[in-house]
């Protein structure tokens, strides 16, 4: 197997950003949400440039076989920052590689560049491997999720 370099994504990435989409895809098996209606190309272009956006990809020379995304979220109580993985994923061929392992150590460093004072992510109940992989790395704690729509409009 190849190795593979980590990076972040920048403005000029838009490729790139649709191969990590596509990679998302098949990891999570939802086309729906990672294929369907892609973004234009100003759009991913504006979101790859903002501070508060990080898109990493662990690539070889001839693809990327892992990536995350995260956002900076700016908190109101104290003058810092939080970060929030929303997606992490690793082609099936190349996982148990600690291909997601240094995608997260990148991001910590991110992170202690720009002064966050933590990185959090969610885990579904039965996602061990995702479990394990962030128990190593961090502190458990049991929270609950809800997703609230948007008001409706009339």
């Amino acid at each position: 197997m190849s190795r593979f370099v980590v990076r972040r994504l920048g403005p000029d990435d838009i490729e790139n950003a649709r191969r990590l989409n596509a990679l998302f895809a098949d990891a999570f098996g939802d086309f729906d949400t990672y294929q369907s209606a892609p973004p234009s190309d100003s759009y991913a272009s504006e979101l790859l440039a903002q501070r508060g956006f990080i898109g990493l990809v662990a690539e070889t020379s001839d693809e990327i076989v892992g990536g995350l995304v995260a956002y900076v979220l700016p908190k109101l109580e104290q003058a810092r920052s939080e970060i929030y993985i929303y997606d992490l994923a690793v082609t099936a061929d190349r996982r148990r590689e600690g291909v997601a392992s240094a995608l997260i150590e990148e991001l910590q460093r991110i992170a202690t560049d720009i002064g966050a004072w933590v990185i959090y992510v969610q885990a579904d109940y039965g996602d061990e491997p995702a479990i394990a992989l962030y128990e190593k790395l961090g502190t458990r704690e049991d929270v609950m999720h809800f997703d609230i729509a948007p008001a409706v409009t009339r």
